[in-house]
């Protein structure tokens, strides 16, 4: 099958098909007498592990560690289930900042309760503080020599054991 009929199989963009293989997750297919790629009925497979994977928000490298246990059948997969544990505590830990941003929207929503002019809307007062209080580095930022926020949740997540071999 040509990279279309894949991509529609899948519901995965040709771009996002293409980038996988980049990555090394989806094997380079054969080429057609005209260069198209043909794709066998492992890749369609392999891609749908890895949509899989994907929908369950695991990362590229997460992933990359199962494909190696995928592709070696015979390996023990206690470090799988480690991955799989670490996972869930990032999952957890999501949970728990996104119940905070919930709470953190909610009292900022309470600021506000009747239409009025935007002038004296209490959400884009609450929302100018809150940018405010965050362009000021705090002693703790100023002491350590840095006043950036902390980066995405990524850098944050506890990590397990990470695996590269089977």
């Amino acid at each position: 099958m040509k990279i279309g009929e894949l991509a529609q199989a899948t519901a995965t963009g040709v771009e996002t098909i293409r980038f996988y293989e980049r990555e090394g997750l989806l094997p380079s297919p054969a080429r057609s007498s005209g260069n198209y790629r043909i794709y066998a009925p492992e890749h369609l497979e392999r891609l749908a592990f890895i949509r899989q994977c994907r929908s369950l928000d695991m990362t590229l490298e997460e992933i990359r560690v199962l494909l190696r246990f995928k592709d070696a059948p015979q390996a023990d997969c206690d470090d799988v289930n480690g991955l799989l544990e670490a996972h869930i505590a990032h999952v957890a830990y999501r949970v728990r900042e996104l119940k905070a941003l919930e709470h953190g929207l909610k009292q900022l929503r309470g600021q506000c309760g009747l239409s009025r002019q935007a002038k004296d809307c209490g959400i884009l007062e609450g929302l100018a503080k809150t940018v405010t209080t965050a362009l000021q580095p705090t002693e703790r930022q100023a002491s350590h020599g840095s006043s950036r926020p902390p980066n995405s949740s990524r850098e944050k997540r506890p990590r397990g054991r990470l695996v590269t071999s089977p």
